[in-house]
């Protein structure tokens, strides 16, 4: 596509610079206005959809990613904000990402380490899974596709190509970039969100190595040793990859669906405990993005949180070790945070005497939070063994979105009834 002069506004969104452009549409960022926030706005091209040979292909796919405004709402995939469809004017309002696509981490002189890649991959697994509970099969996985919003975090995009089971319109074939395709894909046969699934271990294994599985100077050749051939081991590539890696790897890219991973759940577990054995504790206080997704998962406190609520309280949170002995709360001090315990255990004491002994997954400190005047601690919390704290800063959950605060109110009214309900039965002497 030539580049046309940059204009100064795409419907009612002013244009700041073209951000590149491609065989049928032009990314620019914009600002919009009435949220006061900048956008990426991808325009296709009118001409494309005139193309008498593949004018139908173009605006279908339109179509398909503009039916996604407001509905993948996940903190791993690029929201789309509106869509217009006019005469001459055809556009998608897209979340504004401006990291770049991993694909400048696919050269052997620029790959990422490998515990950054497993966690990468993670937040993509669980993405797509978010994507397969609302019947949607991307079918265009590749590092290109994958946005770089700054250390681990990823964001999913283009959705064009997606294959929506909520649809009464059938598969559209010739879908996707070859190199990264399933066997099933590149013999057109029937997907489901197992050839994403192969698609992503593609993804790893090039981030991994600094290469594709499989390298042929036609598509022909190409398809033949995707669906016929077994790829070089990451490991005779990279020999730092770790078996355990490399088994995920082998696993997401096997030939048979039966072989591969039966779902999203499955290889992201996966990746969550060898990222756990592999790389956590290599320095001690920090606590991977992983972990903590993956450790919130398994808290009684947050069983009602959705997946992008738990990404959203990961990221309000701070976390730490605690020794035992230490004192995490005082009677009496300011209390603006409150606490859920991630392991361990603590004891609650007034003037010395024990009030209570709370464990794994329960929280504490939240009058902080529930307190209408100025809170003060009415207790002190100490560490009784070795524990994960979780500190949650008031000001944060208040700026949290409305679904969490209220995922948060819940919570701690279930906390509270329940403690009333202890402190009646000990009164009545039952």
């Amino acid at each position: 596509m030539s580049e046309a002069p940059l204009r100064d506004r795409i419907g009612k969104y002013p244009v700041m610079k073209r951000l590149g452009s491609g065989a049928t549409s032009e990314v620019f960022l914009c600002h919009d206005p009435f949220n006061d926030r900048d956008v990426a706005v991808k325009v296709v091209s009118t001409d494309a959809f005139d193309d008498p040979a593949r004018g139908k292909l173009f605006k279908k796919l339109f179509v398909n990613e503009a039916s996604l405004a407001g509905k993948l709402q996940h903190p791993h995939i690029v929201q789309i904000y509106d869509a217009v469809a006019e005469d001459r004017l055809n556009y998608i309002v897209m979340e504004y990402v401006d990291g770049g696509t991993l694909e400048k981490f696919c050269a052997s002189d620029s790959l990422l380490p490998i515990e950054r890649v497993v966690e990468m991959a993670f937040k993509c697994t669980r993405a797509l899974e978010f994507a397969h509970r609302m019947g949607i099969t991307h079918r265009d996985i590749k590092p290109a596709n994958i946005l770089h919003a700054g250390g681990s975090d990823v964001k999913i995009t283009d959705f064009g190509a997606a294959l929506n089971s909520a649809s009464e319109t059938t598969q559209v074939a010739a879908i996707g970039s070859p190199a990264y395709m399933s066997p099933q894909q590149v013999k057109e046969h029937p997907l489901d969100h197992r050839t994403d699934i192969y698609s992503m271990g593609v993804v790893m294994y090039h981030l991994l190595t600094g290469r594709l599985p499989f390298q042929a100077s036609n598509n022909f050749s190409l398809i033949y040793q995707i669906t016929n051939m077994d790829p070089p081991a990451p490991s005779s590539l990279r020999p730092e990859v770790p078996a355990r890696v490399e088994a995920i790897v082998l696993r997401a890219m096997a030939k048979e669906h039966d072989d591969r991973y039966p779902d999203w759940e499955a290889f992201s577990l996966d990746l969550a405990e060898v990222f756990r054995s592999e790389y956590v504790g290599a320095t001690k206080e920090e606590f991977a993005d992983t972990d903590k997704f993956e450790t919130l998962r398994t808290l009684s406190f947050f069983e009602n949180f959705t997946d992008a609520e738990l990404w959203e309280v990961a990221r309000m949170s701070s976390w730490r070790t605690a020794t035992p002995g230490e004192l995490l709360m005082k009677e009496g001090e300011p209390g603006d945070f409150f606490c859920i315990l991630a392991e361990g255990e603590v004891k609650v004491t007034k003037h010395g005497k024990l009030l209570n002994l709370l464990r794994t997954g329960e929280a504490f400190g939240e009058m902080a939070y529930l307190s209408k005047s100025a809170p003060v601690r009415v207790a002190d919390v100490a560490v009784m063994n070795n524990a994960k704290i979780i500190s949650i800063p008031t000001s944060n959950l208040e700026q949290a979105s409305d679904p969490c605060r209220h995922k948060f109110d819940r919570a701690f009214m279930e906390i509270l009834v329940e403690r009333l309900t202890m402190a009646n039965i000990r009164l009545s002497g039952v």
